[in-house]
């Protein structure tokens, strides 16, 4: 566990009022957000097509979407590594901290030393914090980049036999919800894995298993794979990350199992068979004719 020296301690109580989800309409802001109006918690929804737009490359928009709030989840995209998150990090709290936000939940990345430098911007505030840190969903391949790779019946990939801790997404959302509505988080980071470690192959074989047909991994040279990105007109973002992640993330460093999700929630996490299961019942990955 780490804390900050400014943060309050874990008694603290959540805040009470209005919470700011940001990247409400990705994998985990919209579980978030849905999650919280489960539990009659006010929302305001914070995405490019929200009623009050927020982006993070229009700072002048921010100071309506913070308006009110006590609490905030703060997720950026494409990903806190990226060249300029710390400083928008660091405007975006000050912002928060003039509107008298009292907590914040970060999502930020294992293994990622810029995403680290975020978190202890975070941490240096004022208010209420608490890091989830997390890094390959399960959902990359039902809602992200993968799907269309599941469908076609082949995980192309610039992979090895490197281990990975594939986290759910749903996991990841209800440790933020806690975080954000229940006392006893704040100063925490919660580093969030499933519960065993996974290489691409495995997680071809249970995608396999679950969707009833051939799923097969191709192992693809780096640059390659990159350049095909880059030819599908992928954003420059989308093409940094995907480069990004397979080039230094997918080095062997999240290698190893943490206890996150059983700290924070008092339960195990979901095991990726069970996600492939769920999702493959949702006819999701049928193949089509």
């Amino acid at each position: 566990m780490t804390r900050s020296q400014n943060t309050s301690p874990s008694t603290a109580s959540p805040a009470k009022g209005l919470t700011l989800v940001l990247g409400a309409t990705g994998k985990t802001g919209r579980r978030v957000a849905a999650g919280l109006e489960a539990r009659n918690v006010p929302v305001r929804l914070g995405s490019r097509s929200a009623h009050r737009p927020f982006d993070w490359n229009h700072e002048a928009g921010w100071d309506a979407c913070l308006d009110g709030v006590a609490a905030v989840y703060i997720t950026y995209s494409p990903d806190l590594a990226v060249p300029g998150a710390t400083d928008a990090i660091q405007a975006f709290v000050d912002r928060a901290e003039r509107h008298g936000v009292e907590r914040l939940v970060l999502l930020s990345g294992r293994g990622e030393e810029e995403a680290q430098a975020c978190e202890r911007i975070v941490q240096r505030g004022s208010m209420d914090t608490t890091i989830v840190r997390a890094s390959w969903f399960h959902q990359n391949f039902s809602e992200g980049a993968f799907v269309d790779m599941v469908l076609a019946g082949q995980l192309t990939l610039p992979v090895g036999d490197t281990l990975e801790p594939f986290v759910d997404a749903d996991d990841i959302a209800d440790v933020a919800i806690a975080a954000l509505t229940e006392p006893g988080h704040a100063g925490e980071v919660y580093e969030v894995t499933g519960p065993r470690l996974m290489t691409f192959e495995d997680v071809a074989r249970e995608l396999s298993q679950a969707a009833q047909r051939e799923i097969r991994l191709v192992s693809v040279p780096h640059e390659a794979f990159v350049e095909g990105v880059r030819a599908s007109g992928a954003p420059k973002e989308v093409v940094w990350m995907m480069n990004y992640l397979f080039a230094t993330v997918l080095d062997g460093r999240n290698a190893h199992l943490t206890d996150g999700v059983q700290r924070a929630l008092g339960r195990p996490p979901k095991d990726f068979a069970a996600y492939a299961r769920d999702a493959a019942a949702t006819g999701l990955w049928r193949a089509t004719a």
